[in-house]
């Protein structure tokens, strides 16, 4: 059976979604999108995604095609038609179809999608395998456009290094990861996390999880950190809205924490599951 797909207003079987070849977002990357994941049916941090989805286009001078309202709504609705238990929401807006010409367009129709994806992602972790790469993006990370070329082709050099994932590097430090935020546990159990700035996506399982953290106590440091620094840690981890709190245990071939899941991140991950599936909507 098909997925029931939402494009522009419609919903539809996947098979017939279309969307015009003059779509800036295929010839230019001109777009913005979120990815929200799904607990038991529901939505979780849905509220920080579309507050970092409306910053996103502010940032290209766009704006919302619909109310936050009508968006959870088409959520809830595709939730509903692709009986969805666990999984993802992708959402993605273009500035919209018009002749190809580098000047945007003063009146296109923004184009708006959004699909499901099921898979299982809640399950407990047994950790990642990371490698470091030259961060090759361009200066705006913190803006989560569909440009997404530079950490495809960095996923890509981790795969053929038979690993899982890769930390970029710029000017000697970490930034992220391809599609993630990246944290070390100092050996008495502080965590460190590069500052917000344009160099990172302002995650929004990052802030959920430091949040979290804060409330249980525990030492945390913004700042960015080496390659090296982060094999000499205890522990490290990576947060993203499918990947929730996922534990790190090599990093250039070095391991940590035993080559397992250490207790620090393995409580992070346990308890920000549960904290998601009360605070689902």
């Amino acid at each position: 059976m098909s997925r029931t797909v939402y494009v522009n207003g419609s919903y539809l079987p996947e098979e017939k979604a279309t969307v015009s070849i003059f779509d800036r977002g295929f010839l230019f990357a001109d777009g913005v999108y979120e990815v929200t994941a799904v607990l038991d049916g529901k939505l979780v941090d849905f509220a920080g995604h579309v507050t970092r989805l409306e910053r996103s286009l502010n940032e290209l001078k766009m704006e919302l095609p619909v109310s936050s309202d009508e968006l959870l709504e088409i959520h809830r609705e595709l939730i509903k038609h692709n009986k969805l238990d666990e999984g993802a929401i992708y959402l993605q807006i273009t500035r919209g179809a018009a002749d190809r010409d580098f000047v945007f367009p003063k009146n296109a129709k923004q184009t708006l999608i959004l699909f499901t994806q099921a898979k299982p992602i809640s399950a407990p972790k047994s950790g990642i395998r990371i490698v470091s790469a030259p961060d090759i993006r361009w200066g705006r990370r913190d803006i989560k456009t569909v440009q997404l070329l530079a950490p495809s082709l960095t996923k890509m050099l981790a795969k053929e290094a038979g690993k899982d994932d890769a930390w970029m590097v710029e000017d000697g430090f970490v930034t992220e990861g391809t599609s993630c935020n990246a944290y070390i546990v100092t050996k008495d159990s502080k965590i460190i996390t590069r500052n917000l700035s344009n160099s990172i996506l302002h995650g929004i399982t990052r802030a959920a999880v430091l949040k979290l953290a804060s409330e249980l106590d525990m030492e945390i440091e913004e700042r960015p950190f080496t390659i090296d620094e982060a094999q000499q840690a205890a522990e490290a981890f990576v947060t993203a809205a499918t990947a929730f709190v996922n534990p790190v245990i090599e990093i250039d071939h070095v391991e940590l924490s035993g080559g397992k899941p250490g207790p620090v991140v393995t409580r992070l991950s346990q308890l920000y599951i549960e904290e998601s599936r009360k605070a689902a909507i």
